[in-house]
């Protein structure tokens, strides 16, 4: 079985693309130098993971003390 894209030679990342609420991104492939969300079949919110991230809380918290 062979990728699509790849039969295509179409520019793409096989990792999924993780968007943290600091405005900094991730992907799931360690060799991803790309970062763009174009290249990226699967881009999630850091918070919709299941466990969370740090920096989903962190977000929250400023919100709260803004807030206030």
């Amino acid at each position: 079985m062979t990728c699509r894209e790849c039969d295509n030679l179409i520019d793409h990342c096989h990792g999924s693309l993780v968007l943290h609420s600091a405005v900094d991104v991730e992907c799931t492939d360690d060799t991803c130098i790309d970062l763009s969300v174009v290249r990226h079949s699967l881009v999630a919110d850091c918070a919709d993971l299941v466990g969370g991230c740090a920096c989903s809380a962190v977000a929250v918290e400023t919100e709260i003390l803004v807030a206030s």
